[in-house]
């Protein structure tokens, strides 16, 4: 046991005294690692926060909803028939069936000298034109942005009818005015990206 020398007493009474300090060392081992460990669990534990409410700003004003931009979603997953729906977000504004009819187009020749053709569709792509010209949002040729067409497939959907889709959907054209070189290009009306399945 480890003790503390006081110097000795002038009185009566003696002041050295035998002090346990090992356990008293002990135990603030202990006290420490307990307090570093519940710091380090209180921290993971905290929330962040603030005092910002769900809602607009200034509760008498009418916050002015974005209208969403509506998009063509084509779907190719039927043997049949392809529909387009239009939709608003999550909101379907309309849905076209368009029936599915292939025209084989030749492609040139492959590698090995045999001689291949591609799927097209036609109706697909008139219908496609019609609806753009009468729904598309993105018509004027200052306008940078073209309208959002999604194409839905299966994944047993052979690549060369894929491309005969896109190609149809890229058959609506629009003038653009490039700003960088101010020459009017025709572009296509429609950017296209795949759906996950």
């Amino acid at each position: 046991m480890a003790g503390i020398d006081t110097g000795g007493g002038h009185g009566k009474r003696d002041t050295n005294h035998e002090i346990p300090l090992i356990p008293f060392i002990d135990f603030l081992l202990c006290l420490v690692a307990f307090l570093l460990v519940t710091a380090v669990w209180s921290q993971m534990a905290r929330v962040n926060a603030d005092a910002r409410v769900p809602g607009p700003p200034k509760p008498t004003e009418e916050e002015d909803p974005k209208k969403k931009e509506k998009q063509l979603h084509v779907e190719m997953r039927g043997e049949v028939r392809f529909k387009l729906v239009w939709k608003e977000g999550a909101t379907v504004v309309n849905t076209i069936d368009v029936p599915r009819n292939t025209v084989k187009v030749p492609g040139g020749t492959g590698a090995n000298g045999v001689a291949f053709e591609l799927p097209t569709y036609p109706d697909l792509a008139a219908k496609i034109e019609s609806e753009w010209t009468n729904v598309g949002s993105h018509r004027n040729k200052n306008d940078p942005k073209l309208d959002q067409a999604v194409l839905h497939t299966d994944n047993s959907t052979e690549f060369a009818e894929v491309i005969g889709v896109i190609d149809a959907i890229y058959k609506p054209t629009r003038e653009y005015l490039d700003k960088l070189t101010g020459e009017v290009k025709t572009v296509p009306a429609f950017n296209v990206t795949f759906a996950v399945n």
